[in-house]
């Protein structure tokens, strides 16, 4: 049997070394790492700002942005709020957005590798068993006359396909980076997910202390309608003073349910965020006081961004399997070699099916050109170009978003800081005039309605301070976001989630610099 053999393996040997030769070469364009963007800012010169003012306010400090400051893994800790980081990591384990992209991440993965089994002979195995019965017409008159007869059959087949123009490898390169895209794609649903946390966190903070501020303005309301009810009663004031009092706490009282209804929908948001039912009580409550303004924030320069963004590095990623794609098409264009070896035996019984007299072999190769399909082939590699024009399309898109994002995060921290400042003076304007009316009042000199009047105006720039102290607190958390958020930073000491535990192929090295606290 091993004599029998081994010619075929010798042709077998011979035609797969001639084909691993050939197999050097791999048709189909390379792919290049697109280049870094062509500036060093996200905005003007004229609109770039390092300073953010002061509103002199805690939650309302100066900040510094800091030029090529690292970002780190948990970013939401510049915050200082341990109920916010056990929430997060909470989201980061149960939420089911995360566990559907990291089974995603699964399915591509395995994927490429069955690919790669591509690369490989496939050695199958055929066993068969049969009951014969021969008519007797056809039987020899040598035989024994028996019509009936037993017939066992073992073969085994080896098979390769040469990869002489690359095209297996081609896949295998176009799969590997569809699930290097599919892997971001996981790191861009674990940032999604941190940032809509600490967004709903920052929300419920702010519509919190909105609704306390509302119920203050009501309560005045209503008791300067109780006042001027009582003087009207004595001819004081004309009725049309009451009607126009009682318009205004009917109003009032019209903008407290749509805070308390928001207030209620946040509350169901961050149960749907960290995998629970909204029938689930959230232990954590927020409010503006328990969230810090970090006094630095980073800025990665626009050639590290769009290294550090999960969306950006997912459009390249599509844009080098689409690349590897133009090379399966050509290659499917070229002449295909097969080899092939069987080995086969025959008996009567089992135990003779192994004899030097029952064993066959065959050896060959097969070359299919296709010469006629109606232009298919050189159609399928005219879209897999256009599908590369598209990526190319689409990752350009992205990089432009990119920076259209880190630019509106910056002109609302820049605007945004401003605009507290002068929330907080017209807040302390107002309380000033709150205590002025109080004293004239002690004195003699007004009417309580007038201070109530006054108490009304403060607590109505207290609401516009505290959607601006909000603001400040949204906008850095964006900021972090459009950077890329820190993926590359995670620990595996740290891992707690499928996400932690992923890792995607990390930014390009760069000198050591500073980082944010941890």
């Amino acid at each position: 049997m091993q004599a029998s053999c081994r010619p075929a393996l010798s042709v077998l040997v011979l035609a797969a070394s001639l084909g691993a030769g050939l197999g050097a070469c791999t048709v189909g364009p390379d792919f290049q790492k697109p280049g870094a963007p062509k500036t060093d800012a996200y905005l003007p010169q004229q609109q770039q700002t390092s300073e953010l003012v002061d509103a002199k306010i805690p939650g309302g400090e100066a900040q510094q942005i800091v030029q090529s400051l690292d970002i780190p893994g948990q970013w939401w800790g510049v915050f200082q709020s341990p109920q916010l980081s056990n929430l997060i990591q909470g989201a980061l384990r149960a939420n089911p957005d995360i566990h559907a992209a990291a089974a995603s991440l699964k399915v591509a993965q395995l994927n490429a590798r069955a690919q790669r089994a591509t690369l490989f002979p496939t050695i199958g195995l055929a066993l068969g068993a049969s009951q014969n019965q021969v008519a007797p017409i056809l039987q020899s008159p040598l035989t024994n006359q028996n019509s009936i007869f037993g017939l066992f059959t073992a073969g085994l087949t080896l098979t390769y396909a040469l990869d002489i123009w690359g095209g297996n490898r081609r896949q295998i390169e176009s799969l590997d980076a569809l699930a290097e895209a599919q892997c971001f794609q996981l790191e861009g649903a674990y940032l999604s997910l941190a940032s809509n946390v600490v967004a709903a966190a920052i929300l419920e903070a702010s519509l919190r202390a909105q609704v306390e501020a509302t119920r203050r303005i009501i309560a005045a309301q209503r008791e300067t309608l109780a006042i001027l009810q009582r003087v009207s009663g004595l001819g004081g004031i004309p009725g049309a003073d009451v009607a126009t009092q009682q318009a205004a706490l009917a109003q009032a009282e019209t903008t407290l349910p749509p805070l308390e209804k928001a207030l209620a929908q946040q509350r169901n948001l961050l149960a749907n965020l960290t995998g629970r039912y909204t029938s689930d009580t959230v232990a954590e409550h927020f409010t503006l006081s328990d969230l810090k303004l970090p006094a630095e924030l980073p800025l990665s320069l626009p050639s590290r961004m769009v290294e550090q963004r999960p969306d950006v590095r997912a459009a390249e990623a599509n844009l080098h399997s689409a690349g590897a794609l133009i090379g399966v098409a050509t290659a499917n264009q070229l002449p295909q070699i097969t080899l092939a070896v069987g080995f086969g035996t025959t008996g009567f019984a089992t135990d003779s099916l192994f004899g030097p007299s029952q064993t066959s072999t065959n050896a060959g190769a097969s070359l299919l050109q296709t010469i006629l399909d109606g232009g298919a082939l050189a159609t399928k590699k005219q879209a897999a170009v256009a599908g590369f024009e598209q990526a190319e399309a689409q990752y350009r898109s992205s990089v432009l978003n990119a920076f259209r994002n880190v630019a509106d995060t910056l002109n609302s921290l820049e605007y945004d800081a401003i605009t507290l400042k002068a929330a907080v003076e017209a807040e302390r304007a107002s309380a000033a005039s709150l205590n002025i009316a109080r004293r004239r009042l002690e004195l003699g000199d007004t009417t309580y309605v007038f201070v109530l009047i006054a108490e009304l105006t403060y607590q109505q720039t207290q609401i516009t301070r505290i959607q601006a102290q909000a603001a400040r607190l949204t906008n850095t958390a964006a900021l972090f976001q459009a950077l890329g958020g820190g993926w590359w930073n995670r620990d595996k000491i740290e891992a707690t989630s499928e996400a932690d535990r992923l890792r995607c192929r990390p930014p390009a090295p760069r000198p050591a610099v500073a980082a944010l606290p941890r």
